[in-house]
């Protein structure tokens, strides 16, 4: 069974379809990029993914329960399934690093004051952060501010990791911290889903490459299928003109 399932999601904004029937599913451990044009689709699958909109019609299964019933207290706890890390980073301009990262638990009482300390700091490490726990976000670069929100993220233990667009507001110096992280959070089998621009980047580290277009899937495929032999002449006229472009 897949640890995540999809199926024909659907999300309009009044008159506008903006996604139209998407479906894929997902394996535990595997990093699903997914590269397209604004106004594809790619956020708007995201967010819906996430609880931050509401899709009109279609199912999200995690573990073989679908997540769109149930009452308000179920969707709340449905929504920690996914972690969701922002490309603008989002972190609290009052907060420390360290207290950012342990203001969901906190909230959520996940575990003792100390307990959650602890694991953010261990978080912190995990990125790389360790010596940076009391620097409030104005002192750090943004690398080091995307790489706090990627340990905030992990904090509250969610099945699948969503990183949208994850390096969109970096200067090209520091989207490779950025990117180092990801690349071990793969080599540990972590879950995730990543809204890309990178196309080399999402050749490397995927395991399953969705292209999307107009609100819908148009291809979906291995790296090698996506990036070296795709199906689709919209796919084939993107890839170029991302070549192009970087």
């Amino acid at each position: 069974m897949a640890l995540l399932q999809v199926n024909n999601l659907k999300k309009g904004f009044g008159s506008t379809d903006v996604l139209k029937g998407v479906s894929f599913s997902l394996e535990q451990g595997q990093v699903l990029s997914i590269i397209g044009s604004s106004g594809s689709g790619k956020t708007t699958l995201l967010r819906c993914l996430n609880f931050l909109e509401t899709p009109d019609e279609g199912e999200i299964w995690v573990q073989g329960k679908q997540l769109l019933t149930g009452s308000k207290t179920d969707i709340r706890e449905n929504r920690l399934h996914f972690g969701l890390v922002f490309q603008n980073f989002n972190l609290f301009p009052q907060y420390t690093a360290l207290e950012n990262i342990c203001l969901a638990p906190t909230l959520l009482k996940t575990g003792t004051s100390a307990q959650v300390r602890e694991q953010a700091q261990q978080l912190l490490q995990q990125v790389g952060l360790s010596n940076k726990a009391d620097f409030y976000p104005y002192q750090l670069s943004g690398g080091q501010q995307q790489r706090v929100a990627i340990a905030r993220a992990l904090i509250l233990k969610p099945d699948i990791l969503c990183l949208d667009e994850p390096t969109s507001a970096l200067d090209p110096e520091l989207t490779g911290e950025v990117l180092q992280v990801i690349q071990q959070l793969k080599r540990n089998g972590r879950t995730m889903i990543v809204v890309t621009h990178e196309m080399e980047f999402a050749k490397s580290v995927s395991d399953v490459v969705i292209y999307m277009a107009d609100g819908m899937i148009e291809e979906i495929g291995t790296p090698e299928q996506i990036f070296d032999n795709p199906c689709s002449e919209k796919t084939r006229m993107f890839l170029r003109g991302a070549q192009e472009k970087f």
